[in-house]
Order: C-alpha cells, then sequence, then structure tokens
C-alpha cells in the first residue's frame, strides 16, 4: 500500500511510520518543519506539508491508498485540531483516498457510570482543552457525509513501551482491564492503526483499542 502520514516526526506517527515500513508499505512521511524529517528512516519518502491546508492535503495524499494523521497541536493551540481535522477531510472528499485519524480518548464512556471521560470528576485540568479539541475533532468527522474517514481513540494511558502485536477492540466504551486501567503503547497503537489500514473494519466510525 501507498500510505501518507501526517505527523510523521511525532511521538504516535513515527512509530506509525516504522510500523508501516515493517510490513513493505510505501510511506510519504509530511512533516511541516522539514529540518525534523532527519529523525525518520532513511527509506521513507519525507515530504514538507501541513495538514491544516486543504491543498497540501490534495496534493500528498492524491494517488495514496491510505492517509493517516497523527498530527498534535501546540499546547494553547488546541482549538486548531478541528480546523486541521476539517482540512484533511475536504482533502480527502477530493481524493478519495481513506483517512485514519488518532483521536483522543475524552469522549469515551466510562465502563459502568455512563459518563463520558472528560465528565469523570477526577479528570485533570490541564488535560481539558485538548480533550475538548478531540471531542470537536471527532464531531467534524461525524459531521461530513462524503469522507471515508475512520477514527481511533487512544486508552487513558497511551506510552511509549514495547510492541507486543496484541490489544483488544471496542467502539465507544473506554476499554478497562481487571484493575481498572486503560492502557496500550505507542507501538501498539501503531499495530492496530495498521491493521486497520489493511483489513479495513471501522469505515466512518470511531473505534479503540486497548491492553
Amino acid at each position: 500500500m501507498r500510505i501518507t502520514v501526517f505527523g510523521a516526526a511525532g511521538n504516535v506517527g513515527s512509530r506509525v511510520v516504522t510500523e508501516a515500513l515493517a510490513r513493505g508499505h510505501h510511506v510519504v512521511a509530511v512533516v511541516r518543519d522539514p529540518a525534523r524529517g532527519h529523525t525518520l528512516p532513511a527509506v521513507v519518502e519525507v515530504r514538507a506539508g501541513d495538514a491544516a491546508h486543504v491543498a497540501d492535503v490534495v496534493e500528498l495524499s492524491t494517488g495514496q491508498d491510505v492517509v493517516i494523521s497523527a498530527t498534535r497541536p501546540a499546547p494553547g493551540r488546541e482549538p486548531d485540531l478541528v480546523t486541521t481535522t476539517e482540512a484533511l477531510l475536504a482533502g480527502a472528499v477530493r481524493t478519495g483516498v481513506r483517512l485514519l485519524l488518532v483521536g483522543g480518548a475524552a469522549g469515551l464512556t466510562v465502563p459502568g457510570t455512563g459518563a463520558t471521560v472528560i465528565d469523570q470528576p477526577d479528570f485533570p485540568a490541564f488535560l481539558r482543552p485538548i480533550a475538548l479539541a478531540c471531542n470537536g475533532q471527532l464531531a467534524a468527522c461525524r459531521a461530513e457525509k462524503t469522507a471515508d474517514w475512520t477514527y481511533l481513540s487512544p486508552p487513558m494511558v497511551l506510552e511509549p513501551g514495547e510492541r507486543t502485536g496484541t490489544y483488544r477492540l471496542g467502539t465507544d466504551e473506554l476499554l478497562t482491564d481487571a484493575e481498572g486501567g486503560s492502557a496500550l503503547s505507542m507501538e501498539d497503537l501503531a499495530v492496530a492503526l495498521l491493521d486497520e489500514a489493511e483489513r479495513p473494519g471501522h469505515r466512518r466510525t470511531r473505534f479503540t483499542a486497548a491492553y
């Protein structure tokens, strides 16, 4: 497959690139700052571009099989996530290429509560701006009636770690283990994302993954 990855030099994006290459896919790694291209494997095709610009999205996704976005706004610019998502969706409409977005966990329902993650009393205040932006990101996807999109919500804890190749899937409810924890390594999130790219099972909907 030919895969374009926006946010390719980020924590999640770089792992998506690594996983896609390991599976033999051709990767176009998109970075806003060309200077960050040196952090990526030499075999990838590094291109400069901005996911917030529809023209860039169209140029960098035309002829591809899948576009994956793992972009995250800088602190203080969290609302940019929604406008960037709208540009990605508009580009996907023009090209007809499937769009996979790495989103947030805040809108998932907590088991046994009927309330979402962001509405829990102990939800950290400092995470609220990006959580609200992720909820807006998903709303933008659901409002778009033409694009072929998929939205992946991570678990509560998403950190660098080991690639095990194992995970569980869910839809709109937070996945927790027997102790109530909800976690996944960034490496295994990339596995879940590439599995979905290769074997689509959640078109025009949200899904989640965790151990």
